[in-house]
């Protein structure tokens, strides 16, 4: 499937922006009730956990998503979403598919790849360096 290999840059920057939004999503869903949610109805106490992740999906799924400072951002997610798994789906079962804890693996293997792999050609981190 070579005849894909011209398209890998672009749909590198395509994982970055879909990921980027859906975490933002939780984020604004958890800190200003958008979509509002029956689970994130009250606005957390500043500084519980629950805030600190809504300000990290909040302010990291907007820097992913326009991509700037994406290796270090990522990374930082990633870390958050193994927290998530280990602290709130792994006690519930062992099984992801029973702890619902899917999305938080996938997210953090995502930002992973993300934090070694860059923000690709259509970022800002990416036009930062063509100005340099």
């Amino acid at each position: 499937m070579g005849f894909l290999d011209r398209f890998a840059g672009t749909l590198l920057s395509v994982l970055r922006i879909v990921t980027g939004l859906l975490f933002l999503e939780h984020g604004t869903a958890k800190l200003l009730h958008f979509p509002p949610t029956d689970m994130f109805a009250q606005t957390p106490a500043v500084g519980s956990m629950v805030w600190i992740a809504g300000a990290l999906e909040l302010v990291g799924g907007a820097l992913v998503t326009v991509g700037l400072g994406t290796r270090i951002v990522a990374f930082i997610l990633s870390g958050e979403m193994a927290v998530a798994y280990f602290m709130a789906h792994a006690p519930q079962s062992v099984y992801p598919l029973i702890n619902q804890g899917e999305g938080a693996i996938l997210y953090c293997f995502i930002f992973l790849y993300l934090a070694a792999a860059g923000a690709g050609p259509l970022s800002l981190d990416s036009a930062l360096r063509k100005k340099s």
